[in-house]
């Protein structure tokens, strides 16, 4: 018998609803949940494949225990790991303390796990040493929020998109990192062509498909572009004096602050031209403007300055709290507001209090049931990493992330875990980069296998129900929290059970919920059943209140500070914190690709999603290319001060000269040397701790190995590829196709491949099967291949020499499952046979499998706009994250 339950995509944090189909044991369908208010029906290319990522096999099942670190893990049973855990963790507390230990969460964590975790480390163990994920993208628009309008809360919400005059986005780039929310602005600007839209990146990215003006400014300058706006709308005239007279104070310090900062000033420290700064404020003030910011903004160590420098141009111009106007920041996880509504970052508490705040202490130990909550400030992300390395921190629970692969400088983040007494991950996946570090491995319940809330960038809580049964024994998070909580508290000889014995997940809400009591943040009148009858709600929502009624705070002019006034922020420009230099000449700038999420845990697994981009790759100025020598699809070496990648290369204008840009999702399990945040560095905003990733000063050289490998597999073969890149310089493997899936792993070394090495890639592509062989080899110019073929089908490819790409056509031969049939002779042969020309290329539309060749030759065959495109190919007609691809070839030819 099969039942549909509503669910929410775990991606980012625009929240977008799913229904599922679900027979008790599987998920038979998903859709977008068309009466979602966030995204009506609509999915990006991750959404539409999330059921595929529940039942993969490398679910962790059950716990896993070990010792020591060159132990192997041996399975054991839920007592035995909580006990043992419960009693390092209560050892380490009596000896050095409990700051001696520390939680680091994560923002994909529902609401009710993240309440529990927050509850154990501030309320009874007696630390604040808890911070999240969230902290190394969201926490600098915290500080922003907090310092303007004296809370976290940001004023806008969806339907400001299609009433606004005007966009301006800064640092963000939505139609990859958020592409629902970009969907709406591509039919707001068809509905409205005058809708005028600025975008201001370093790198032009699909998101200018919709722009009018493209600000490409220099990486870090954003607070000399907004002063200088800010200046512009001064001596135009264009501020709402009675708004800032009536709502605001401090406007007189900012005012005299970007006196000194004209267009033209700002314009030589940006990069751009004096006009368009002019140009955009005009627009700024003359429209209703929203605004969209993220990591791009986020990420800096002047990022809370950067934040408040938007938000003085909103108050200067009086947008804030009106439809169609106001700042919108672009929430990265699916649920880190949630996290921050429950006090999940470690200088904070819950239900927006200040953990320096003694009324607040006491309020929260209070409804706890504690003598006290510390005052002493929290370890923040790189802050808790530090500590770890140099033995200030002991021992650390690591729950649903993967720091390993996403912080900064992740060389040190393996150094810091290498040296801990102990190391509790809580995940449901395993292997991961960070699980190999772990001492104890707690299998969690994985996406639809749990119940609890969310709450996305608009402020808007949904209640997400379970569609199946956690896989193996696994439990949901705040389960494992509370059942560790009460081992733990015995091993202190205390009893905690009064605190964690909940029934069930919404009597954790409930507990939530009754401590936002009349905060800014107050939703005592929500419930499970209210959000299940009557669909997602936005905070506020106090007793008595009347559903969908709060879209935007601050209507009314006044704000959470002491005398109801936002505030200006008197902030300065400073230069990014490793600036270029004639050994490390180029800007390094990072971020995310369209069908990639984080580290790839779950859509690492789905073949559909490696179509677009499969490989770690580096864009680079054409000029800067020339400059090196480098070609494309060349490997260079990427070298920081902190270390250094080996990734091939992509030539793009799109990229400004002097800078270089490079996608973080890759680790080193499944990109050998393609691991990001190698390169990163851990310096942080002085106020928010985020880090720098935007910039690192690098430089880009050629790789020169001694040869270069191609493998192909039939099927999805992970696990295996992720073995096959062990010993080599470089490595990477993916999997990817639809119908016919196709395990790729690239390899290239600095070292001869010795016959041994020969002998290890062949068993494992042949897989204990006896089937037809064919090979080939050169020696003279290096060349080494061999075939595996069952009935005619290609099952595996060893292609060994600096000829890689001539194997491209192979792997299309085996994604579209054909029979090799009469090009047979050809398959090893130089050359290849004469029609192995590529017709697809490279997948641009995942949802319809079209590729840029078939788009292009549907340009040129008379196809000339996206409507053409789409009856001509199909493309563009699924989720719709590949229009702005497709609007990009439209303008080249």
């Amino acid at each position: 018998m099969t039942r549909t339950v509503n669910s929410v995509c775990s991606y980012c944090g625009t929240g977008c609803g799913i229904r599922l189909e679900t027979d008790g044991e599987r998920i038979i369908s998903l859709l977008g949940n068309q009466q979602h208010p966030t995204n009506h029906g609509k999915l990006c290319s991750k959404g539409r494949e999330l059921h595929h990522t529940v039942r993969t096999d490398d679910r962790l099942l059950r716990p896993k225990l070990r010792t020591s670190l060159d132990s192997p893990f041996a399975p054991v049973d839920w007592d035995t790991a909580l006990d043992y855990g419960a009693r390092k963790f209560a050892q380490i507390i009596r000896e050095h303390g409990p700051d001696a230990v520390a939680f680091y969460v994560s923002g994909q964590l529902l609401s009710e796990d993240y309440y529990v975790f927050n509850k154990l480390m501030k309320g009874f163990i007696g630390s604040n040493n808890i911070d999240t994920n969230s902290r190394l993208c969201m926490s600098s628009a915290v500080v922003g929020y907090k310092r303007a309008f004296g809370a976290d809360g940001p004023p806008t919400c969806y339907a400001d998109i299609e009433l606004a005059g005007s966009y301006f986005m800064i640092g963000a780039n939505p139609a990859y990192a958020h592409p629902i929310v970009f969907r709406r602005m591509e039919a707001a600007k068809e509905a409205n062509p005058d809708l005028k839209i600025v975008v201001a990146d370093p790198r032009r990215t699909d998101s200018c498909s919709i722009a009018d003006l493209y600000l490409p400014l220099k990486p870090g300058t954003d607070v000399p572009l907004l002063q200088a706006m800010l200046n512009v709308l001064i001596w135009e005239g264009l501020t709402d004096q009675d708004y800032i007279a009536q709502h605001t104070q401090g406007f007189d310090v900012v005012c005299e602050r970007v006196q000194t900062m004209t267009p033209r000033k700002a314009a030589e420290i940006c990069g751009l031209e004096a006009a368009d700064i002019v140009k955009a404020a005009l627009w700024f003030a003359e429209n209703k403007t929203l605004s969209f910011w993220a990591m791009g903004m986020n990420q800096s160590t002047s990022g809370s300055d950067k934040n408040n420098a938007l938000l003085n141009l909103h108050l200067a111009t009086g947008q804030v709290g009106k439809p169609g106007c106001g700042p919108f920041s672009l929430t990265g996880q699916a649920n880190a507001m949630g996290g921050r509504e429950v006090g999940g970052l470690a200088n904070m508490l819950a239900a927006h209090r200040d953990y320096t705040n003694p009324e607040h202490r006491k309020e929260v130990a209070d409804y706890w049931g504690v003598d006290s909550v510390s005052k002493k400030p929290g370890l923040t992300a790189t802050e808790l990493f530090a500590a770890l390395e140099s033995g200030q921190v002991k021992a650390v629970w690591i729950a649903c992330t993967n720091p390993v692969v996403s912080m900064p400088d992740a060389r040190r983040a393996e150094a810091a875990l290498k040296k801990a007494e102990l190391v509790m991950v809580s995940d449901a996946y395993h292997p991961t980069d960070t699980t190999r570090f772990a001492h104890i491995l707690f299998p969690a319940a994985g996406w639809a296998e749990k119940e609890g809330t969310v709450t996305n960038s608009e402020r808007c809580i949904t209640h997400v129900q379970q569609a199946l049964p956690g896989a193996g024994v696994s439990r949901p998070d705040w389960k494992i929290a509370a059942d560790f909580a009460i081992r733990l508290g015995d091993a202190l000889e205390k009893d905690w059970r009064f605190a964690f014995a909940y029934e069930n997940t919404e009597s954790v809400f409930n507990e939530h919920r009754g401590l936002s009591k009349g905060k800014d943040i107050d939703i005592t009148g929500l419930s499970y059943a209210l959000l299940d009858e009557q669909g997602p709600q936005q905070w506020p929502f106090p007793a008595g209140s009347e559903a969908g009624k709060t879209s935007r705070l601050y209507e009314n002019g006044s704000f959470e500070t002491d005398d109801g006034k936002a505030c200006f922020i008197d902030v300065i420009y400073r230069p990014v914190a490793e600036p270029t230099d004639k050994h490390y000449p180029l800007s390094l700038t990072t971020g995310r690709i369209r069908d990639q999420w984080h580290s790839m845990t779950k859509t690492g697994n789905v073949p559909q999603l490696m179509q677009h981009l499969s490989v770690p790759t580096l864009q680079i100025h054409p000029d800067d290319a020339a400059a090196r020598d480098i070609a494309e699809d060349d490997l260079v070496r990427v070298v920081s001060r902190r270390g250094e990648v080996i990734v091939p290369v992509q030539m793009s204008k799109d990229v400004r000269c002097g800078l270089v840009f490079l996608p973080m999702h890759w680790g080193e399990m499944t990109a050998r040397a393609g691991r990001a945040n190698s390169l990163t560095q851990s310096v942080v905003d002085p106020l928010s701790k985020e880090p720098e990733f935007k910039h690192a000063a690098v430089q880009v050289e050629c790789f020169e190995p001694a040869w270069r490998g191609k493998m192909l597999m039939a099927g999805q073969h992970i696990k295996l590829g992720r073995k096959m890149i062990e010993g080599y310089t470089f490595g990477v493997v993916s999997c990817m196709g639809s119908d016919h899936p196709v395990t790729v792993v690239e390899l290239a070394c600095t070292k001869p491949l010795t016959a041994e090495k020969y002998k290890r890639l062949d068993q494992m592509l042949e897989q204990g099967r006896s089937i037809e062989t064919l090979t080939y080899s050169d020696r003279k110019h290096g060349i080494n291949r061999k075939a595996w073929l069952e009935d005619g089908h290609l099952m595996a490819v060893r292609w060994v020499g600096n000829d890689i790409h001539e194997a491209q056509w192979l792997r299309k031969l085996m994604l579209e499952g054909r029979n090799a049939g009469e090009l047979r002779p050809y398959l090893l042969a130089p050359g290849g046979p004469v029609n192995k020309e590529d017709t697809k290329g490279t997948i641009i539309c995942v949802c319809n499998n079209v590729g840029a060749l078939e788009l292009k030759a549907a340009i040129k065959g008379g196809a000339d706009s996206v409507d053409g495109i789409k009856a001509c190919t199909m493309a563009g007609t699924g989720c719709g994250s590949c229009v702005p691809e497709i609007k990009r070839l439209l303008s080249r030819l």
